[in-house]
């Protein structure tokens, strides 16, 4: 064998080491990417399975707010089956919003925001919220 070959031999077994490293590096990427989007998910339906819990709580204190509360279980069961991550994305914005208003209701009726059970689904929601934030860095 000549000089020439050996060095044809070892650029072409660098190359080919390199494209091995090189789609290992992406299909480990890719792994990454898909265990970030079901920590999210994870997350989302954890907040989907306290929601109608959260809603029960506060429609027996008000009564009178039907309409936020209707929302509120329409958007999440609306968006429990979404496939598309834009609309999605949208449409848990606007829960969050709506969550919101849910707990603003609680400064309205002292004897709501003393509620044990109103108490530990608000803490419960808070921590997927704080979950979800995390999920969503990663």
């Amino acid at each position: 064998m000549s000089v020439s070959t050996v060095a044809l031999l070892l650029v072409g077994g660098g190359l080919l080491l390199y494209g091995v490293i090189l789609f290992n590096r992406f299909v480990k990427l890719n792994a990454l990417a898909d265990e970030a989007w079901s920590g999210i998910d994870v997350q989302l339906k954890r907040r989907h399975d306290l929601v109608p819990a959260l809603v029960e709580t506060v429609k027996g204190y008000a009564k009178h707010e039907q309409e936020t509360l209707e929302e509120v279980t329409s958007l999440r069961n609306t968006l429990r089956d979404e496939k598309n991550i834009l609309q999605r994305e949208g449409g848990e914005k606007t829960l969050s919003r709506d969550i919101g208003k849910l707990f603003a209701l609680a400064e309205a009726y002292p004897d709501l925001k003393a509620d044990q059970n109103f108490r530990k689904l608000q803490s419960d929601l808070t921590s997927v919220e704080d979950d979800l934030q995390y999920a969503r860095r990663y």
